[in-house]
C-alpha cells in the first residue's frame, strides 16, 4: 500500500496532539524551556541537512526565486488566513489559544524536511515505509510537545502532511520514467539542502531570534527541480 507510511504519520500526529491537549497545564517556565529545546534541536537537524549540499549555486538560485514566488503569491498571508478562519470556528472569542500560529508552525515543521520527501519517495518507488514510520514516531512526540505549548492548532497540521506526502508517494511510482537517475540523485541532495535551510529558519523563529516568513520560501523546494534540470541540460550533458 503506497500510502501506508503517510497514513501512519497522520495518525501519530493526531494521537500526539490529543495527548498534548490534556497536558496544557504545564508551568509556563517548563513550556518556555521545552520550546527552546525543540528550537535548538530543529537548528541542529536543519544544519545537518543543509551541509549535505551538492551545489551552492543551485541552492542560492532556488532560495532567491522561491522567495520571489512566495512573496508574489503571499503564501504566508494565505496560510495565516486559513489558520484564522479555522481559529474562529474552533475557539471562543475570549480564547487565547493561537490556532493560526500552531497550525503554521507544526505544518512547516512536519512537512518541510528530508524525511518527508525521501520517506514519501521510498514509499512510492520501493514500497519501503521505514523512513516514514520513523518520522511518524518523531512527529507524534513533537506534536505532543507542541500541543502543550501552542495549543489545538497543531492537530490541523495532519492535513498538509497527508496531502503533501501522499501526493509525492503517489507520483513517485512514475518518477523513474520521467527523471534520469543521475538527475534524480542530484535533485534529492539539493532538495535536502534547501529543506535544511528552511528547517533552520523554523528553529530560529521558535527561539524568537528572527521572524522569517518561512512559508514564502517554500517554493524554493520546487525551484530546485528547475535548476537541477537546467544544470544537467546546459552544463553536464
Amino acid at each position: 500500500m503506497v500510502l501506508f507510511g503517510t497514513i501512519v504519520n497522520g495518525i501519530c500526529i493526531v494521537i500526539g496532539s490529543l495527548i498534548g491537549l490534556f497536558m496544557t497545564k504545564i508551568n509556563d517556565k517548563y513550556k518556555e524551556t521545552i520550546i527552546q529545546g525543540i528550537g535548538l534541536t530543529i537548528l541542529l537537524i536543519g544544519l545537518q541537512m543543509a551541509l549535505q549540499v551538492n551545489s551552492i549555486i543551485i541552492v542560492l538560485l532556488s532560495m532567491l526565486t522561491g522567495a520571489i514566488v512566495g512573496e508574489l503569491f503571499r503564501l504566508e498571508e494565505l496560510l495565516n488566513r486559513l489558520g484564522y478562519w479555522v481559529s474562529r470556528r474552533l475557539t471562543n472569542k475570549d480564547d487565547n489559544i493561537n490556532v493560526s500560529q500552531a497550525f503554521v508552525t507544526a505544518s512547516l515543521l512536519f512537512v518541510v524536511g528530508a524525511m518527508a520527501i525521501l520517506g514519501a519517495l521510498d514509499s512510492g518507488l520501493r514500497g519501503d515505509h521505514e523512513v516514514l514510520l520513523t518520522k511518524s514516531v518523531l512527529d507524534g512526540f513533537t506534536a505532543f510537545i507542541l500541543t502543550t505549548t501552542l495549543g489545538i492548532g497543531v492537530i490541523l497540521s495532519v492535513i498538509p502532511v497527508v496531502l503533501f506526502q501522499g501526493s509525492i508517494a503517489l507520483l513517485a511510482s512514475q518518477i523513474e520514467k520521467l527523471i534520469p537517475e543521475e538527475v534524480f540523485n542530484d535533485l534529492l541532495v539539493d532538495i535536502t539542502a534547501v529543506g535544511g535551510l528552511l528547517i533552520v529558519a523554523i528553529g530560529l523563529n521558535l527561539l524568537k531570534l528572527t521572524q522569517i516568513r518561512v512559508t514564502n520560501l517554500l517554493p524554493a523546494i520546487f525551484m530546485v527541480v528547475v535548476f537541477v534540470y537546467l544544470n544537467h541540460m546546459l552544463f553536464i550533458n
